[in-house]
């Protein structure tokens, strides 16, 4: 299934990820993306909650670990 998101970065990308339209509409009824989405790594997952890559939290907490 396609999902399109934008990240906190206003990065619009869109993957194709192995879920089905019922387990799209169990998340989105209020299911936690772990038990909707089990077949899904916590990426994939946090990509469909957000918007967010590996990449896009990465930067977003680069400069918290310059800091330390």
């Amino acid at each position: 299934m396609l999902i399109t998101r934008t990240s906190v970065f206003g990065v619009t990308r869109t993957k194709d990820l192995p879920i089905t339209q019922e387990q799209y509409n169990a998340w989105e009824s209020g299911v936690f993306a772990q038990d909707a989405f089990t077949n899904l790594d916590a990426a994939d997952r946090e990509f469909i909650i957000s918007g967010n890559t590996d990449e896009d939290w990465n930067k977003m907490f680069a400069e918290e670990a310059d800091d330390v």
